[in-house]
């Protein structure tokens, strides 16, 4: 009777705790089944560029991948088994594969189903046109601090294997001025380089588009002549304004709204158009974004100043009629902040007959603002024409014309792979692959 109350001691808190192990991976697995439902649902299941598939004959279904994403809620473990539960929240930085104690995680690009073109680069960064390189988030390489290194190491394999310019031509122009692009001109600076860096929007490439108060870097990284970043997690107004400090501290100038047109060789030279004028430089660094330049409607009056293709500020359409286009995240997102944060007057145009594709906060976001009274909702619309102080939208029963300010198009950017293509670059596309 003895041994058994001593058993009991024992084998009740090891009961115990096993019960309370099990209830909650029951309860995280079925939180994580829960994401990816809503995600399926919503057809965002594509991830963007790199991103982990799992070998369930490796998994062990430690969670380690899921505690090390910083991202939290892109992987999750569903019946014991790591897998990707919201896989358009991925940027690829990687931490899951090296978390797995079992190698049971690969890092591809693309999909079975959906392929990535991406340009065929060696390891030097250099594409199928010598002296032609690539780097960042052309490359399939998303997160940040990826982009910052290899703009760096790309100029240095440019600076050991390429020769100068002459002739007044530049030893290296660099295309973008986002992380990559911001890099490689510290690194070009700190090596001596001619150079020059164009970019067709802003400092800061594609971050500069993201939403207010998003967290964009969480570890920090080591740049020429500024040295080591001091912060381990930045939100986008914080990395900016530090890339500000960085350029101003090195004395780089960067050309802002310069857009590149085309790329010819003349002889040894690159002759690089742009909608600025003409350079002409001994090598080429691609550092621009994947989503290129924005999608536009093509219909009268667009070129008009009042149609931008980013929400940055809504205050700044404060008082104002607006005018939204599209059923993505970014366009409800856009409407929804214009109607909780502004006194806009605002509606939403979308093509489609629901918004199948964008995820569920923000559908309850705008359900919300349209029972508010703060927004109206035209689906299965096509904007007609815009004019300096109306837009004409075709609904589908008949034309409307609406009291306009402003309009804002979120219907997502045009890939540079026809330029890429133009230049003689070699793309590939991959499916699940390296």
């Amino acid at each position: 009777m003895n041994l058994l109350a001593s058993l009991l001691v024992y084998a009740l808190p090891l009961i115990a705790v096993a019960g309370l192990y099990g209830f909650l991976r029951r309860r995280s697995s079925n939180r994580a089944a829960a994401i990816y439902r809503e995600a399926h649902d919503a057809g965002l299941i594509e991830p963007p560029s790199l991103h982990p598939v799992v070998d369930p004959a490796l998994c062990c279904g430690s969670a380690a991948c899921v505690s090390a994403c910083p991202e939290g809620n892109v992987i999750g473990i569903i019946r014991g088994k790591a897998q990707l539960i919201d896989p358009t929240l991925c940027i690829g930085h990687g931490a899951c594969a090296a978390a797995c104690p079992t190698g049971a995680i690969a890092l591809v690009f693309g999909t079975k189903a959906r392929g990535v073109e991406l340009p065929l680069v060696s390891p030097e960064f250099e594409t199928s046109v010598p002296g032609i390189f690539v780097a960042g988030e052309l490359g399939g390489m998303g997160l940040i601090r990826n982009a910052v290194n290899q703009g760096q190491q790309a100029v240095h394999a440019i600076h050991r294997l390429r020769t100068k310019g002459s002739n007044g031509a530049l030893d290296l122009l660099i295309v973008g001025a986002g992380p990559a692009g911001l890099s490689a001109s510290l690194a070009a600076k700190s090596l001596g380089m001619s150079f020059a860096t164009i970019e067709q929007e802003k400092m800061g490439g594609t971050i500069a588009h993201y939403p207010r108060g998003k967290v964009v870097m969480t570890k920090p990284a080591i740049l020429p002549i500024v040295g080591a970043t001091r912060f381990s997690e930045i939100t986008k107004e914080g990395l900016l304004d530090f890339w500000s400090g960085a350029i101003h501290q090195a004395g780089l100038t960067i050309k802002y709204g310069e857009r590149l047109q085309a790329v010819r060789t003349v002889s040894d030279i690159f002759e690089v158009e742009t909608s600025a004028g003409l350079h002409r430089a001994r090598s080429v660094l691609l550092t621009i974004g994947r989503r290129g330049t924005p999608r536009k409607l093509g219909i009268p009056g667009e070129d008009l100043s009042k149609v931008v293709y980013r929400l940055e500020a809504p205050e700044q359409f404060d008082m104002k009629h607006v005018l939204v286009v599209g059923g993505g995240d970014s366009a409800l997102e856009a409407a929804a902040s214009l109607a909780e944060e502004t006194s806009a007057v605002v509606t939403l145009s979308y093509r489609g007959q629901a918004f199948q594709r964008a995820r569920r906060r923000n559908r309850e976001r705008i359900e919300q603002a349209v029972r508010d009274h703060r927004l109206q909702v035209l689906l299965s619309s096509n904007v007609l024409e815009i004019t300096p102080k109306m837009a004409k939208i075709d609904t589908g029963n008949d034309h409307r014309m609406i009291e306009n300010d402003a309009v804002v198009v979120c219907a997502g950017g045009v890939l540079p792979t026809s330029l890429l293509r133009d230049i003689g670059v070699t793309v590939v596309t991959k499916y699940g692959e390296p």
